[in-house]
């Protein structure tokens, strides 16, 4: 597999001799958080600044994920990295790959994606646990950015597969909000029409219980373009609803 460079960072990478698999691999970082492992695999996330711009750099090391096109395993920043890469050419918004390559060392399989940092756009789990104090005009324009979002990925027949809070990043702009998405990895086609929408829908009311019954009609309203008071945002809500008590229960 040929690396990728994204041509809009090539030369601030460049300047800094890090415009290469091996140069970003040895590069000394501080990991943001503990290591994920599995066996003998590791994954890590370590935080990169050139020049006032800000990257994730995740490097993993036979760190693999098994599926029946990829029975003997491959890396999960792979996958990743395949679906940024179509949520791009879908136009559906989310974080964008500056780099990815990979390369097989001593039999292990290593990793290597590179993202832009989304400095300046907080997540919609921060936004929630301010919600009160925000005004109703934000409340509205937050709703509607997570809605118009929604109906992109649904619309271009992708389901995001982990549609929480905290995997949405909102950024106020002179008109509103806009909203993209990160966590790409249990993305996958849209096969099962209703179901895949409601089943991908549901998380993100179930996580965000601090919306009342208006804010999810508002959001609803956006994601199905119809009235607030509509037939179809009835019954919307009403499957929501039901997946979200059985979910709570279980």
């Amino acid at each position: 597999m040929t690396d990728f460079l994204a041509a809009e960072d090539r030369a601030l990478l460049q300047r800094h001799g890090l415009d290469s698999f091996d140069a970003l691999w040895a590069r000394q970082l501080d990991a943001v958080d503990e290591p994920n492992t599995s066996g003998e695999g590791w994954s890590s996330v370590f935080r990169l600044d050139l020049e006032g711009q800000g990257y994730y750099l995740k490097r993993q090391n036979n760190y693999l994920t098994r599926t029946l096109s990829h029975p003997f395993g491959e890396p999960s920043f792979s996958r990743e990295f395949r679906n940024i890469s179509r949520y791009r050419e879908l136009g559906i918004p989310a974080l964008q790959a500056v780099f990815y390559g990979q390369r097989k060392v001593d039999g292990q399989v290593r990793a290597i994606l590179l993202t832009r940092a989304l400095d300046g756009w907080d997540d919609l789990d921060s936004l929630l646990q301010r919600w009160p104090s925000l005004t109703a005009a934000q409340r509205t324009t937050i709703l509607q950015a997570c809605g118009q979002l929604a109906r992109r990925l649904h619309g271009m027949r992708q389901v995001h597969g982990c549609f929480y809070p905290k995997h949405i990043f909102l950024q106020a702009t002179a008109s509103g909000y806009q909203a993209q998405l990160i966590d790409l990895e249990k993305t996958r086609p849209l096969l099962f029409g209703l179901r895949d929408r409601v089943k991908d829908l549901e998380p993100l009311l179930r996580r965000a219980s601090v919306w009342n019954e208006g804010e999810v009609r508002q959001l609803l309203s956006t994601y199905l373009d119809q009235p607030q008071d509509a037939a179809l945002v009835d019954n919307w809500l009403t499957r929501l609803t039901a997946r979200r008590s059985h979910k709570e229960t279980r």
